[in-house]
């Protein structure tokens, strides 16, 4: 465990501040969960809670059947890492952290669609591999008016993915979000 050398006192509601500068660091947002742990020796640990990685085995089996049934890249991330990786080595991206770019298109909430000769959005904020695929889209997940992550697809066939690709991943988002409101 790293040391901050900051100390907070606990108000008499039993509430303590998160100094900015570990929001910033840690990415933390207003109004963004956490979980509580704690330890026998006394410790308490705060985590971000992350509703996607909560439900990482159907974000897996979605980017699964997506690469199985278009022969595509897909990959599911939540608002800090990627989650799920199917089409592509998972060692290059899986629990790699997002890039702001990436963050600020979920934050938005709008579906993206970008042709490599018009340049990708890097996805995450170090050693981005490098895509072939002609077609880049970008499918932002919500649930209950949250942004919560994003599918993204790398698709051959500008052709298709602009048709029955985008669709794809729009449906694929718009499932995971249902499955966090349950």
């Amino acid at each position: 465990m790293k040391a901050t050398g900051i100390v907070r006192r606990i108000d008499e509601l039993g509430r303590i501040v998160i100094p900015k500068e570990i929001r910033r660091t840690l990415r933390l947002r207003e109004g963004e969960a956490l979980e509580i742990y704690t330890e026998k020796t006394g410790e308490i640990i705060l985590k971000k809670y992350s509703p996607i990685a909560q439900l990482g085995q159907y974000a897996g089996a979605y980017a699964e059947s997506f690469f199985q049934a278009t022969s595509s890249v897909c990959i599911v991330c939540d608002r800090d890492n990627i989650v799920a990786v199917s089409g592509i080595s998972r060692k290059d991206l899986l629990d790699k952290e997002i890039s702001e770019k990436l963050d600020e298109i979920i934050t938005n909430r709008r579906t993206i669609t970008n042709t490599r000769s018009q340049g990708f959005v890097d996805i995450i904020t170090e050693n981005n591999p490098e895509f072939t695929e002609r077609t880049q889209i970008i499918a932002p997940i919500s649930s209950q008016g949250e942004a919560m992550g994003a599918i993204i697809v790398y698709m051959n066939d500008e052709q298709t993915a602009l048709s029955s690709g985008k669709s794809l991943a729009q449906t694929g988002a718009t499932f995971l979000g249902k499955l966090m409101e349950n």
